[in-house]
């Protein structure tokens, strides 16, 4: 469960904001976050990642690089190689494969078995093809701005889920501001960060520096070569 919590908004790019001049509506907000969704072919960034597990009280943190492309109307494509902890985690759009170096196992599953039924969504978003005002009931946070301006959206889903019972999303005020001047959002993803709540309280926050986007990945990234000797794990 919490592998696909991890998935969930692990694309979120961090860019330079600068405090936008009047406040925009709720409404703005969500066309520019689509807009940008929409202009999304791949992008490439470095990520930390913290994790709060409620019934445990315990923290966990990971940090390394994302890449992920859209090829078409295909499932998105998608590569997590973890410096810490040391895993990888790709996808050709198919299958998915989680690495476990320390340990010599692979675990092997289908993209339709790890995404089906109510975390559908999941993949949704994973792809950059999910519709936030057809998905979710969207309202801005207690503190609608970030210090540095940015938007902040409470997200819940209209069909619930045990992986996503809320999602907190920052929005780049750039983004925004772009939108309301030129009425679109070009070569850039709208997110700042995002925070993934499941149904067990648990929740993954996601931050991304050194975002590079449109920049034409090489499909041969997200193809995995099983290492001799590994285990390999199927459901």
């Amino acid at each position: 469960m919490r592998l696909i919590t991890v998935f969930m908004f692990l694309i979120t790019t961090a860019f330079p904001v600068c405090a936008a001049e009047k406040a925009a509506s709720l409404k703005d907000v969500v066309s520019a976050l689509e807009k940008g969704y929409a202009t999304l072919q791949d992008v490439q960034a470095d990520f930390s990642q913290r994790t709060v597990i409620a019934a445990m009280k315990k923290e966990q943190r990971g940090s390394g690089e994302v890449l992920l492309k859209r090829p078409g109307s295909a499932t998105a494509m998608f590569r997590f190689n973890y410096t810490k902890p040391k895993q990888q985690i790709v996808s050709n759009g198919k299958q998915v494969w989680f690495y476990i170096p320390d340990n010599h196992q692979v675990m092997v599953s289908s993209v339709a078995d790890m995404f089906k039924g109510g975390n559908g969504i999941a993949l949704s978003y994973l792809t950059g093809l999910g519709h936030v005002s057809r998905d979710f009931t969207v309202a801005f946070t207690k503190e609608a701005r970030d210090r540095d301006g940015n938007y902040q959206l409470e997200l819940v889903p209209k069909k619930p889920s045990a992986v996503l019972a809320k999602l907190h999303l920052t929005v780049s005020a750039e983004a925004v501001e772009r939108f309301l001047h030129e009425g679109d959002v070009k070569d850039m993803f709208p997110i700042v960060s995002s925070v993934v709540f499941d149904a067990g309280g648990n929740e993954t926050r996601i931050d991304y520096s050194r975002s590079r986007v449109n920049k034409g990945i090489d499909n041969a990234k997200f193809n995995f070569r099983i290492p001799e000797g590994v285990e390999v794990i199927k459901p």
